[in-house]
């Protein structure tokens, strides 16, 4: 059986045990106490009543409720809530002559001098009708909360639709970009060294391979992450020169976490790109440090007008998607922090993850 049908089967099974309760409560128990003999037709009508309640009930919470109330026509539903309660008084008042109940009970009363059945007649009748509008309250209330719950459940699986749609359009836009600026430094390579670019070309297949197979989940491992982003920064140093210094620090030993694949490369990629010079001294510091459930990403990299005066004016799609991302996944439970210092020369990320 399914998640569903057991669902839809317990939910039936809760309405007809508060029924049950509810009828034998109301118009089985008092009469039951009773220091006198019922004749049969009481019960016939009895049991006329409740059915009488649970099909109002349900013609309010499955036709009128959604057909007229939740659709703003509040006028209309009234008026076929009156004649639904005025049907239940007729139908009532035919019972009672049908089954000839007021002789019937005026006797039984009788019998043991009790006041007679005509007497509360008239009582019977507001009863009936205070009883009416409890369930038909009930049912109201009912079928309104079911919706407002259905609503907010749709509101959130349209946002979450949207939030994946975006996402895997971000991502669609971080991989390509990735991919472009790593063909042009393999192709730059091709005109150095031939067998480094071969390298080359083997490590970026590896990357790939993690990057179109081993995130179709939409998370990886961190310790994935972390050797993706050491291909990575081998990849990139096989083109420099020795006037750059690029230093790489990482846990010796890494608490396996899922976290979004490539957050980190726009940022390191960012760093290969406006922070190294071909003739002059240049360097590149990238940190991942994890404490518990805290994971931080520091990269610094020197500054060259040549490349970019200004990384804030320009950060590229990559970034910025990172950004999108990191605001999409991680709300609340990222800081980043972007610093580019004109006097020292350098740019500072500092990428702070709660991963709980």
């Amino acid at each position: 059986m399914s998640l569903k049908s057991k669902s839809n089967t317990i939910t039936i099974l809760i309405h007809i045990l508060t029924w049950v309760v509810l009828g034998f409560s109301l118009f089985l128990y008092q009469p039951l106490t009773w220091d006198i003999v019922l004749p049969y037709q009481f019960w016939i009508k009895q049991a006329l009543i409740i059915i009488m309640l649970v099909a109002s009930f349900y013609v309010n919470s499955i036709v009128l409720v959604p057909a007229y109330l939740l659709k703003n026509r509040t006028g209309m539903y009234f008026v076929f809530v009156i004649v639904l309660i005025a049907t239940v008084l007729v139908l009532n008042n035919f019972f009672d002559r049908s089954l000839n109940m007021h002789q019937l009970m005026d006797t039984a009363i009788h019998k043991h001098g009790q006041p007679r059945h005509g007497d509360k007649n008239r009582i019977f009748d507001y009863a009936i009708i205070f009883i009416m509008a409890l369930v038909l309250g009930i049912s109201t209330s009912i079928t309104a909360i079911q919706k407002w719950q259905s609503d907010i459940r749709l509101r959130e699986a349209l946002e979450q639709d949207k939030i994946s749609s975006e996402l895997s359009f971000l991502k669609a836009q971080i991989n390509p970009h990735f991919f472009f600026n790593t063909l042009n430094n393999i192709y730059a390579l091709t005109h150095i060294n031939a067998e480094t670019s071969r390298k080359a070309i083997h490590q970026l297949s590896r990357m790939m391979r993690y990057v179109l197979y081993d995130t179709q989940h939409g998370t990886a491992l961190l310790s994935q992450e972390i050797a993706f982003i050491k291909d990575y920064i081998n990849l990139m140093e096989l083109r420099l020169t020795d006037k750059v210094t690029v230093t790489f620090n990482s846990p010796t030993t890494v608490n396996d976490m899922t976290v979004a694949p490539m957050i980190f490369l726009p940022f390191v990629e960012n760093a290969f790109k406006h922070g190294i010079s071909a003739t002059l001294p240049s360097s590149i510091l990238i940190s991942v440090e994890q404490h518990a459930e805290k994971l931080e990403l520091r990269v610094e990299n020197s500054i060259y007008k040549d490349n970019n005066t200004n990384l804030e004016e320009n950060k590229g799609i990559g970034l910025t998607n990172t950004i999108r991302r990191l605001d999409l996944l991680y709300a609340g439970k990222y800081t980043l922090d972007l610093k580019e210092d004109t006097t020292a020369n350098n740019y500072k990320v500092h990428l702070t993850l709660n991963l709980s």
